[in-house]
């Protein structure tokens, strides 16, 4: 379990010309509890790699060992916790960026700040697309669907395990490791969990409410049971909450209670999905499958399909591309949005959105992930074994440079819920028979 230290400033801090703390040696103690012994660590600040309003996030040294970390530093509210530390908590993936530990610091004017300790990727996926843009070239078509792929897998599992809705998917949140090419999806300070919040607070509703029945009040206390079980990492006991909510809502007519809704004015604009900009509060983790589709297509095409000056904007590029959506896909994005003034624009086909030699399976997967109703886009584990991947499974699939890949079959629980034959879809034989995974296999 993680948990959150005070710091001791070594030294006063020393300001570069970006007015940045650089030089500045922080120390903070681990450990201490359940007979562990205590431990000092501390962090020289080298440089700033990132700013926003969220605060700074700035490349370190550990002095005792010599890693290399990346350290965001958030202003802390006292009256409440920070939600990307707990979700991040909750994490562990290959292509989800770790957390390490965390402290808080105060500042001469009593300010809080929450100091997340994190592992150091140098890249990012939008300095690459920049950089082959400067060259004016195109990124090879090996690295579109490594980076592709290792982003759906990271949602798969963000989204099926701790059900985690990033709410903010672009470039300049997935990390890329220049030597490996493994990729790591960042910066969850708009994240969310969405389901099991959403039923959690529905369900202590109607457990609160007088007139409903017996049953219906003991499934709902389960449910919410279920989820603190959830997020105190009881899993046993939350698999049998959970069969005992479905045996319950067989024989119990439980009232329906709308989920908590969530603000629509969230993700970067060129990859914010369209239910989002039509205002739509109770949206799904499918928002982020939008914005992995973005993120292909700025991938093959070298700059964003959908280059929007503001949300009115935005819509206009995304029609010019799918067309005007009908009252049908409006209604699946929104069904509270009831202005249907919209001018009659065909789709544009997709073949002509990119260049003719562009492979027909890269083609098609934008195409799934890019849909208007968000049930008719794929999962991220349906992505992941779309065909455009294929390649990636072969046996002696390697890096131009003849290195091997970077580990993409390493799969963790999300993999729990899905057939038989997806599953043999995503594990390639040649790894099956490594790793002594016959049951995986389909009949011949």
């Amino acid at each position: 379990m993680l948990t959150c230290y005070k710091l001791q400033e070594m030294a006063d801090p020393v300001l570069d010309a970006n007015d940045a703390v650089t030089g500045h040696i922080i120390s903070t103690t681990i450990g201490g509890k359940n007979g562990e012994p205590k431990q000092t660590i501390s962090y020289m600040a080298e440089r700033v790699v990132g700013t926003g309003s969220f605060g700074v996030v700035f490349q370190a040294k550990c002095l005792e060992t010599g890693e290399t970390v990346a350290i965001k530093k958030v202003l802390q509210d006292k009256r409440y916790k920070n939600r990307e530390l707990q979700l991040m908590r909750t994490m562990d993936h290959p292509n989800v960026v770790s957390l390490k530990h965390c402290f808080f610091s105060t500042t001469s004017k009593n300010e809080l700040f929450l100091n997340l300790v994190m592992e150091y990727v140098p890249e990012t996926i939008y300095r690459v697309l920049k950089h082959y843009s400067n060259l004016n070239q195109r990124i090879p078509l090996i690295y579109v669907k490594l980076y592709t792929y290792q982003i759906c897998r990271g949602l798969a599992y963000m989204h099926t395990v701790p059900e985690v809705c990033h709410r903010d998917l672009k470039p300049q949140n997935v990390l890329v490791d220049p030597l490996s090419h493994q990729v790591k999806i960042c910066d969850f300070g708009s994240a969310k969990m969405l389901v099991l919040l959403r039923g959690f607070i529905a369900c202590l509703a109607v457990f609160l409410t007088a007139d409903v029945t017996r049953d219906a009040k003991l499934l709902c206390l389960l449910h919410v049971s279920a989820t603190l079980c959830w997020r105190m990492s009881l899993k046993l006991i939350f698999v049998g909450l959970v069969i005992a909510c479905f045996m319950i809502s067989l024989v119990s007519n439980c009232p329906q209670v709308k989920g908590e809704a969530n603000i629509s004015y969230i993700c970067s604009r060129f990859y914010r999905a369209p239910e989002l900009i039509f205002g739509a509060t109770e949206y799904t983790t499918s928002i982020d499958i939008w914005s992995a589709g973005c993120i292909l297509a700025e991938l093959l095409l070298g700059q964003p399909l959908f280059p929007g000056e503001n949300a009115v904007g935005q819509l206009v590029e995304i029609i010019k591309v799918l067309g005007t959506p009908t009252r049908e896909e409006i209604r699946c994005m929104n069904p509270n949005y009831t202005d249907f003034r919209f001018p009659q624009i065909k789709a544009n086909p997709w073949h002509k959105i990119f260049h003719k030699r562009m492979p027909p399976e890269a083609i098609d997967l934008a195409s799934r992930l890019l849909q208007y109703s968000p049930n008719l886009r794929c999962t991220a584990l349906e992505a992941c074994a779309h065909p455009f991947f294929d390649e990636l499974r072969e046996p002696n699939a390697r890096l131009p440079n003849g290195r091997p890949l970077p580990p993409l079959f390493n799969f963790k629980q999300e993999l729990s819920g899905a057939s038989p034959d997806l599953v043999s879809k995503l594990i390639p034989e040649h790894v099956r028979r490594q790793m002594g995974l016959n049951f995986f296999a389909t009949d011949p």
